[in-house]
């Protein structure tokens, strides 16, 4: 897949990529996962890691997924500030939601903060609509998020 004039590769997530990934996460969120978390996920059958990684093969981006019977629940997603508006969420996402349906998904669910206006952008953009509300969801700072859902049987690939 090209995105830019490089060569992306997304693939699931190592174990050898968790201390470049919780970096990645710390980077970009103000409660993020620690080493330790994101090691415990790789260990569960119902996650799903993927990352993109650069030229270096270096994770610049991931995202992680619980899959449940037909639902998932996407629980991160990010991509290095500087690697932005480059087409690597995208990718991830597709990914993601490909791997998804092939493990049975039919529906995805996602917490967004209600002031992170492009990720809920890039959500809309892949098939996410807005379902509900959790008020004071976040801290750090307190914020509400917004519950957003995609029927992957009707998604049309961004």
């Amino acid at each position: 897949m090209k995105t830019g004039e490089e060569k992306r590769i997304v693939r699931e997530m190592r174990p050898e990529d968790v201390p470049s990934v919780a970096l990645l996460e710390a980077e970009c969120f103000s409660e993020p996962w620690s080493e330790q978390a994101f090691s415990d996920a790789l260990k569960q059958p119902e996650a799903l890691m993927m990352v993109a990684e650069d030229t270096q093969q270096v994770p610049v981006g991931y995202c992680g997924i619980y899959l449940s019977l037909d639902e998932g629940e996407i629980t991160n997603v990010a991509v290095r500030p500087e690697c932005r508006k480059q087409g690597i969420a995208d990718a991830i996402l597709d990914t993601v939601f490909m791997e998804a349906q092939k493990r049975g998904a039919e529906k995805i669910y996602l917490e967004v903060r209600q002031s992170n206006i492009p990720a809920q952008q890039l959500y809309e953009k892949h098939g996410f609509e807005s379902c509900g509300l959790r008020k004071n969801f976040y801290r750090k700072p307190t914020e509400h998020a917004i519950v957003m859902c995609c029927d992957l049987t009707r998604r049309i690939k961004a």
